[in-house]
């Protein structure tokens, strides 16, 4: 199991870092009491294998109620490597712009800090050592929520195209189009095996109607051309950091052609190492 401490600068984009991991597959937790980490470290490991990438938020909002909490995650991360710490920072004007921006009030201003500079430079102190020990670190200070998210990936993440989930969709155009669909790809074109009376209560999962459906040559030429074009977007979706696609195929009912072609989607997306997941909408419907 993969465990990280998320910490850095407030307004320096923890949020974002923490939403950025869990479109890669962390389970995440922010602002966890440093003194509870050693417990849901415990319960994490007794999921029984459910759980293998952990990410926890530790900052200076913890604080008042659990005391130093920066001296409490050092001891914890110098007797447990099994930690990696990802510390986010950002240059003092621009935190400041930051919180002006938004309104917020820094977690540490109190009667003994009460301006937003003071306040920063004090979690500054308290952070420095943290920081030196730290295993990653970003500074935010010009990057976009998108940049921020590529260094998340390129840094957590063995295999960038692992960063985008796609959903391959068969369905049926009599039952409407998906809603959630980004790409629409229309099979209606294809000879309908619904027409074949020993192939009409089957679906596209049965082996006869997926070998009726791609024994057609114009089926045999779509399928390279649908490939081709898929390979070439996916990663330009990706790079623009679209983390879920939903890839939508339609025949008449949803039930023959268009499922054959879902699944060969995903059989071509899961040799390519891409996440993907495969939905039939309409497989079971029945029309009225």
């Amino acid at each position: 199991m993969k465990f990280v401490i998320v910490t850095g600068m407030s307004g320096s984009g923890k949020s974002r870092a923490i939403a950025a991991m869990e479109d890669i597959g962390y389970y995440c937790v922010d602002n966890l009491p440093p003194k509870m980490v050693r417990s849901f470290t415990q319960l994490c490991l007794q999921a029984d294998g459910q759980l293998d990438k952990v990410a926890i938020v530790i900052d200076a909002r913890s604080r008042e109620i659990f005391g130093d909490i920066f001296e409490e995650t050092q001891n914890f991360i110098e007797t447990d490597r099994q930690f990696e710490v990802l510390f986010l920072d950002c240059d003092d004007a621009v935190l400041v712009q930051r919180y002006k921006e938004t309104r917020r009030r820094h977690p540490l201003m109190d009667e003994h800090s009460v301006s937003i500079e003071s306040a920063i430079e004090e979690e500054r102190r308290m952070l420095a050592k943290i920081r030196e020990n730290a295993d990653y670190t970003i500074d935010t200070t010009y990057l976009s929520v998108n940049q921020l998210r590529e260094k998340i990936v390129e840094i957590f993440l063995d295999d960038k195209a692992q960063s985008m989930l796609v959903n391959c969709m068969s369905f049926g155009f009599k039952y409407g189009l998906p809603k959630e669909a980004d790409l629409v790809f229309d099979v209606r074109c294809l000879p309908n095996p619904f027409y074949v009376p020993e192939l009409k209560l089957k679906t596209g999962l049965d082996a006869a109607v997926r070998e009726y459906v791609l024994q057609w040559e114009q089926a045999q030429k779509l399928i390279p051309k649908l490939f081709d074009l898929l390979d070439y977007l996916l990663p330009l979706y990706r790079d623009e950091g679209k983390t879920q696609l939903t890839v939508a195929i339609g025949c008449t009912g949803g039930k023959h052609r268009s499922v054959v072609f879902a699944q060969l989607l995903k059989e071509h997306m899961d040799e390519q190492k891409i996440r993907v997941a495969v939905t039939h909408r309409d497989i079971t419907k029945h029309k009225k």
